[in-house]
């Protein structure tokens, strides 16, 4: 069992972050979420036995200052046992909130020495395309020297309308995923095996990207979460068919993709070929 707390100022969309939603909620149904009072819990079982327990604290103002000062002087029961903390903000607030919402420079928060920070600069589609990756630096660079110090934080621009949260926990859950240097051999020798061009494993609960093997290069950086957006999306439609969705198979003339669940418990693949003909032949 993984703890992960999900902290931030109120207003910064912080519950439609939650990987919980992911899988069951499209952007325009997160206007929907109602505010977080103080602190929720929720459990996401995923890769079969492993279970990752999110606190969702309320980022109420009052909420946030009564609750780190009642722990200040001993652990607190939202931070300690912790393996990794997110932390959401905008980019038109973090500057406040770095000053009122430090918790690695908190007493309490002394037990956070080895969990992981991480950081989801989110609304981005709030910024104009042109000064985002301009913003994004600066705002990494200062969080890095002023706010998460000594810990170690890593920032990821995010933003509902798009795949970039989708990436950004794909990213988190790989680090709490255990032996995953085994998972990934073995995924090397599978893909080989079947003498694919690409072989991606998801999560199957949230469908996020925990690894992948590639044999041939591949000039879209973002196809993931590409495949992991339309595969929520064709769940979602099905859903609303009352289905079952199980598998997908998609080919034209260039490839065959194959979507497929490994096993009941385990995260499902996606596996494309060079072109249909030649899988035929190898068969």
């Amino acid at each position: 069992r993984r703890r992960s707390c999900l902290w931030e100022k109120a207003g910064q969309a912080k519950q439609a972050c939650d990987p919980s939603y992911l899988p069951t909620t499209s952007s325009r149904d997160t206007r929907r979420l109602g505010a977080t009072i103080d602190v929720e819990h929720s459990h996401v079982r995923f890769l079969g036995n492993l279970v990752l327990n999110l606190w969702d604290c309320g980022g109420q103002e009052a909420f946030m200052e009564n609750y780190v000062r009642k722990s200040e002087g001993h652990r607190s029961p939202g931070t300690s046992r912790c393996s990794s903390m997110c932390l959401t903000w905008s980019l038109a607030s973090w500057r406040r909130t770095c000053t009122t919402t430090s918790p690695a420079r908190r007493p309490s928060c002394r037990t956070l020495q080895t969990a992981k920070i991480f950081c989801l600069v989110h609304k981005m589609d709030h910024v104009p395309e042109e000064e985002r990756e301009r913003d994004f630096f600066s705002l990494g660079k200062r969080t890095s020297t002023s706010f998460s110090k000594p810990l170690e934080c890593t920032c990821f621009k995010t933003s509902i309308w798009d795949e970039t949260l989708y990436k950004a926990w794909s990213s988190i859950v790989y680090t709490l995923v255990p032996n995953v240097q085994q998972l990934e051999t073995n995924l090397q020798q599978f893909t080989n095996i079947i003498d694919a061009n690409e072989v991606l494993l998801f999560e199957k609960a949230t469908f996020l990207i925990i690894s992948h093997c590639q044999r041939k290069q591949h000039h879209d950086v973002h196809r993931f979460e590409k495949v992991s957006n339309i595969i929520k999306q064709f769940k979602l439609s099905c859903s609303k068919l009352a289905a079952q969705f199980h598998s997908m198979e998609v080919r034209n003339g260039n490839f065959a993709a194959f979507h497929r669940p490994s096993s009941p418990q385990t995260p499902t693949s996606w596996s494309s070929w060079p072109t249909p003909a030649c899988h035929q032949q190898r068969r």
